[in-house]
Order: structure tokens, then sequence, then C-alpha cells
């Protein structure tokens, strides 16, 4: 079972959008495949529409006797089942505050599916917390979206730093480019400079209405834009990446 987290530490990055693509085609590759919509914000729940079976429920999923079973749904696809998003804050806030007696529990509760499931996906919300930790001590990957900018550079660094400051292994952390525009000089410089880092994807996300449009018909590109180049880029983005999970 490999654990992929789409993480950044800000939003409107492209986190989700990619969370909810590369899931639906891990699993029409045939893997069997769970996601998890940890944001609070609960957009993959609602891309995947999907509700949660129970409100609170996010503190049964972490307490110590916890049965994640119970929250897992089957998909509207094959061979993908989704646990949605609780979206009060109160719930996120006991989340938080559960994981706080240790960095590894989040890892301990997914240890169980190690043999129904080839892939988790984790969609996570942004910042630094006990969650975040959580986050990265249980996931084999931890999988970037930058857009090629100033800003993003930055937090780019900052997560860097940070794996580092909490002893977390950084061969983790890889990334990617979304929302590219090579029209801008400003992203072209950006991406040549940053593919030096050796922790980017050849491929990437370009800046496509057809990604916007996901929220309008709530499925992934493939479903209503099969033939765009959006859907195109992700199937090559997700080869690549899956390729270099699998080796």
């Amino acid at each position: 079972m490999v654990i992929i987290a789409l993480y950044n530490l800000k939003g409107g990055v492209g986190k989700t959008a990619s969370c909810v693509n590369f899931a639906y085609l891990a699993a029409k590759d045939g893997y069997k495949t769970l996601l998890w919509d940890i944001d609070p914000q609960g957009s993959t729940s609602f891309y995947y529409q999907a509700k949660a079976k129970y409100k609170g429920g996010i503190k049964k999923l972490v307490e110590k006797d916890a049965d994640i079973e119970e929250a897992i749904m089957a998909a509207n696809y094959e061979n993908l089942d989704i646990i949605p998003a609780d979206v009060s804050v109160k719930s996120f806030d006991v989340m938080m505050e559960e994981l706080k007696s240790s960095k590894k529990r989040l890892k301990s509760l997914l240890q169980p599916f190690n043999k129904a499931y080839d892939f988790v996906f984790l969609d996570c919300p942004p910042g630094f917390s006990v969650l975040a930790e959580n986050i990265f001590n249980a996931s084999d990957i931890v999988l970037m979206p930058v857009i090629p900018t100033t800003l993003s550079i930055r937090t780019y660094e900052m997560t860097k730093d940070y794996f580092k400051e909490k002893s977390i292994d950084l061969s983790k952390m890889m990334c990617f480019f979304t929302m590219a525009d090579l029209r801008k000089n400003m992203h072209n410089e950006i991406m040549e400079t940053l593919y030096k880092d050796k922790k980017f994807f050849e491929n990437y996300i370009p800046y496509l209405s057809d990604v916007e449009k996901m929220g309008v018909h709530r499925v992934p590109l493939e479903e209503f834009a099969k033939s765009g180049y959006a859907a195109k880029c992700y199937r090559d983005l997700w080869q690549e990446i899956k390729e270099g999970v699998l080796e």
C-alpha cells in the first residue's frame, strides 16, 4: 500500500483537483484505491458528491479504539472508496487535539488497510500543524503542487525547512508544477530553476479552464473532458508519478 498525501502550505494551488484526478486514475488503472478527504473544506467530497455518514465522525476516526472502516464509502467508480470530510470545524479541532498524543497516530490508523488497498490518497488541509506532521509521518510520498510564482517558491522552501526541522525524510517530498502558463517569462524561468532541485516531475498541469469546470460537473476530468488537454496532462503526470513510486 502506497500512501500519497496531496499537500501545500497554502491553498488555491490545485491540490484538491489533483487529488481527485490522481485517485480516479489510480482506480481506473485497476488499483484498489482509498481517498480520504482530511481537509475541513471538504472539496474532494464535493467533487465526488459524497457526504460523511455521521456528523462528528472525525473524533471516532482518530480516538484510541477507532474503527476507520465504518467511515469508508464506495465512490461511484470501480476500485475507488472514499472517506468524506466532516466539515464541522469543531470536529476538525477535536481531531487536531487527539493527534497531539502521537505523531504517528494517522499512520497506525491506516496500517490495517495495508492489504486492502494499493493506494491511499490524502487530501490535506494547508498549513503546518500536528495534523500535518502526522500526515508527513504516515505518507510514503508528500506530493506538492507548486504554482511557478515567487510566493509559491517561498512556500516550497518553507516546507523543505519544516521537514528538516522535524527530522522527516525529505526524500518523501515530491513536487509538480500546476497552473503553469508558459506564455509568462516568470513561469518559464521559475520552472527551469526549480527543475534543478530534482524534486519536480517533468510533466506539469497548465492553467486550463477544464480544471475549473470540475466544480461545475462535480466529477474527475476523465468523466466530462477525456479528450481534452487537461485530462491528457493529468494522465501523463500520473503515469510519471506511478513509475516513480512503483519503480
